[in-house]
């Protein structure tokens, strides 16, 4: 099978390389899957490059990276209940501290990482939602509940933002405020039928908020550090934030006491770690809203897998609108 993978860590263009290897055989609850896309996430392309957590030391002699994808069953491993080959999936975590991930033509992994995808939604679709359709599902399940509330969303425009406009949406918020930067991004996130995309670097942004609809009750947060006295200004009394990224501001100061006189949950998260109970319900979640097509694919772009540098560099350059994918066919 034709496989993309990096022996080293560095620049897309001097670490990626295409390769054959043998197809795995699925293990006693696994199963091996024919890929058909392969999604690249931020945090793929920082691993590569050294910018995560464990710097430039390589976890394994070879990885294939990425960890999102979606394809059909191919064979299953002794023991796997719920599948047989021919079934349309999307994979999660399938690069989380694990060597083979999704630019491959094929994949062996656990059944408990497997979903069933939705007559619904496209390959395509399938091979963006583990990372950014799961982190704006679990964003939305930590509050009490969405329905009749004002949400607040920060980067409204990248892949986990929109998710989360539409997902509020479909729990029936009842004011959609996100935060946008570039006029794409603010583009991005109106057609996402947000109902205020504000610009996150406007010095009245915590008035524009206020006077829009008199507070926030709960807040999906990309850049908790960076925004944390915004929140702390606008949130309401019993009001939840969900926070997913702090890059700008790595070790944020809190305004504590403004947050805890007004009782704020803070629910900081990863989409990775999620328990298995957790996961069940979230999924269960966003296979409805693909079967209700309350959730959209955005894709900017597809690269044939021979590709990949390309399609890194796409990524790390920031300058789009929606998810790029690989073509693993």
């Amino acid at each position: 099978m034709k496989t993309a993978s990096y022996r080293a860590k560095g620049t897309a263009q001097d670490v990626l390389e295409i390769s054959d290897q043998p197809i795995p055989q699925p293990a006693a609850g696994e199963v091996l899957i024919k890929l058909h896309y392969s999604g690249i996430n931020p945090s793929d392309v920082k691993m590569r490059a050294g910018l995560s957590l464990g710097g430039m030391t390589m976890p394994f002699d070879r990885v294939i990276p990425h960890s999102d994808g979606a394809g059909e069953i191919e064979q299953c491993g002794e023991g796997v209940e719920g599948f047989a080959p021919g079934d349309r999936v999307f994979v999660f975590n399938a690069g989380f501290k694990r060597a083979h991930g999704t630019a491959a033509e094929y994949i062996t992994i656990p059944a408990r990482q497997v979903c069933p995808l939705p007559d619904a939604a496209s390959m395509m679709h399938g091979a963006c939602l583990g990372i950014p359709a799961m982190t704006a599902v679990h964003t939305m399940t930590r509050a009490k509940t969405i329905e009749g509330k004002r949400v607040l969303i920060s980067s409204g425009g990248g892949g986990v933002g929109r998710y989360c406009i539409e997902v509020a949406r479909a729990m029936g918020a009842k004011t959609i405020i996100t935060t946008a930067s570039s006029p794409l991004s603010q583009e991005t996130a109106k057609k996402a039928e947000a109902d205020l995309v504000l610009d996150y670097k406007s010095a009245t942004l915590a008035d524009d908020i206020m006077d829009t609809c008199g507070g926030i009750d709960h807040a999906v947060e990309a850049e908790f550090g960076a925004n944390i006295n915004t929140l702390a200004k606008v949130m309401t009394e019993g009001g939840s934030i969900a926070a997913y990224g702090s890059a700008i501001q790595k070790t944020p100061e809190m305004p504590f006491y403004d947050f805890m006189f007004k009782n704020i949950a803070l629910h900081m998260l990863l989409v990775y770690l999620l328990d298995d109970d957790t996961r069940r319900h979230d999924l269960a979640v966003l296979t409805q809203l693909l079967e209700d097509g309350a959730i959209t694919e955005n894709i900017a772009k597809v690269f044939p897998l021979d590709d990949i540098a390309a399609a890194h560099e796409m990524v790390e350059d920031a300058q789009k609108s929606g998810a790029v994918l690989l073509d693993c066919r």
